[in-house]
């Protein structure tokens, strides 16, 4: 790498990444202190060295020529699913999601980097076919190469980790010049498996009524008689629009096919997903309705950010998690530590450096002339946003608990490093943006 290169870094999206790392570091100690002032956890130790493996990796990425991962990215997806594959069946379990593989205390998380082998290996395939004419084929093959990692983490089950995949997709493809009314049903077939997905459990939690209908969404032979129906009306409609060419029989079809996915989707869902994940993602609503379950992280989270005022108690000087009532602080509550700490304004500074961040993501897109490089910063973007957007929301009360880290700062050796290292093939992407 010549001098000139590495003044082209673009040093406000590593230092971004570097000066939230290092507030990782001090509330990750923070959150390991007694009410009484001790010490009592050392994962603030174990995070530095994480954020030393971290720093310089995103640094030897930046070296290297991002080119060079076109054809390594297959190797690393597959690779990647092979242990995905091994997690499900042989991996630690931790917090319910076998989701862990290592020897004793070391042990990584293989769903964090699936999340950029996918990027990659996605990059590469839009990159190859951006002059296909089929553009169904395209569409489809996307979604599989995005859905095979997404399903096989949510058989863990995780459900926070597989959701990152969807924005993922979702960017992808529409900076990938897939036509836009694919984007729109794939985006259509997810809001409503959320909803068909939860509404039976708000009925009954939240409602405390009944809605004509609702709870036939879960009965397997209603389903069933819902999806050949649909798919008759879909097999109709498609033959009237090639034999006709009417543009409404086309709309026919493209609804129906949505409900089809949508009710397969959400009635897999509810197999899949144990009661308490489904419930997390309604309790936000009311977290009242259960306030010593999983409405306690929100009550909790709420009264730490509310108590931080405008400039804080103080590093050091938080009740919340000085007092044990907020759960799993270092990980996936951490800012609200942090705004409990230093208040409204140190929660501004977090938000500004994610937004700048993802601007500078947003910029790389943008100029870079490579469009494997574009199509990398652009999942690359959807994945730092919505980690970040989920995390900061449901530490804010207007988001459902999904488990999902604040990239940078949770603590967590897996996702710091797979974070980093998306930085620093940002990074080289931004260096050789005119393909020196």
């Amino acid at each position: 790498m010549r001098l000139r290169d590495f003044l082209d870094i673009d040093f406000p999206l590593f230092l971004a990444a570097v000066i939230l790392t290092v507030f990782g570091i001090l509330f990750i100690y923070s959150s390991g202190v007694s009410s009484t002032g001790a010490v009592v956890s050392d994962e603030y130790k174990r995070q530095i060295v994480w954020a030393a493996a971290g720093i310089i990796l995103a640094l030897v990425l930046s070296m290297v020529n991002f080119r060079r991962i076109y054809d390594l990215s297959m190797y690393l997806y597959f690779g990647t699913l092979i242990l995905l594959v091994y997690t499900c069946l042989f991996g630690h379990t931790v917090s319910g999601a076998r989701a862990w593989i290592g020897i004793g205390s070391f042990g990584i998380q293989p769903s964090e980097f699936a999340k950029i082998t996918t990027i990659l290996f996605f990059a590469r395939y839009l990159d190859s076919t951006r002059r296909e004419q089929n553009i169904i084929v395209r569409f489809v093959v996307s979604c599989l190469i995005v859905f095979v990692p997404m399903a096989l983490i949510l058989l863990q089950p995780d459900f926070g980790t597989s959701l990152v995949f969807i924005p993922i997709l979702l960017t992808m493809t529409f900076i990938g010049g897939i036509t836009l009314r694919f984007v729109v049903f794939l985006g259509g077939c997810i809001i409503l498996t959320g909803v068909m997905m939860v509404l039976p459990l708000w009925q009954e939690t939240i409602l405390r009524g009944s809605i004509p209908g609702v709870m036939v969404l879960m009965n397997k032979w209603f389903v069933l008689i819902s999806v050949l129906a649909l798919s008759a009306i879909s097999l109709v409609s498609l033959f009237g629009f090639r034999r006709y060419g009417k543009r409404y029989f086309y709309w026919i079809c493209y609804t129906g096919a949505m409900g089809i996915f949508s009710l397969l989707a959400s009635f897999v869902s509810h197999k899949v997903l144990k009661d308490y994940q489904i419930m997390r993602l309604i309790v936000f609503l009311d977290p009242n309705v259960d306030p010593r379950g999983s409405g306690w992280h929100i009550i909790q989270s709420m009264t730490a950010i509310g108590s931080g005022g405008f400039m804080g108690k103080g590093f050091l000087n938080g009740t919340q998690s000085h007092y044990r009532f907020l759960p799993q602080q270092s990980t996936d509550f951490i800012f609200s530590i942090f705004t409990e700490e230093w208040g409204l304004l140190g929660g501004l500074l977090v938000i500004a450096l994610f937004m700048l961040i993802c601007l500078r993501l947003v910029k790389i897109v943008n100029t870079t002339s490579d469009s494997f490089g574009a199509y990398i910063a652009a999942g690359l973007t959807a994945m730092y946003s919505f980690h970040f957007l989920i995390n900061v929301g449901m530490a804010m009360g207007v988001m459902p608990i999904t488990g999902i880290p604040l990239h940078f700062m949770s603590y967590g050796g897996s996702a710091l490093i797979s974070a980093m290292a998306g930085i620093g093939i940002a990074l080289s992407i931004h260096i050789r943006r005119f393909n020196r």
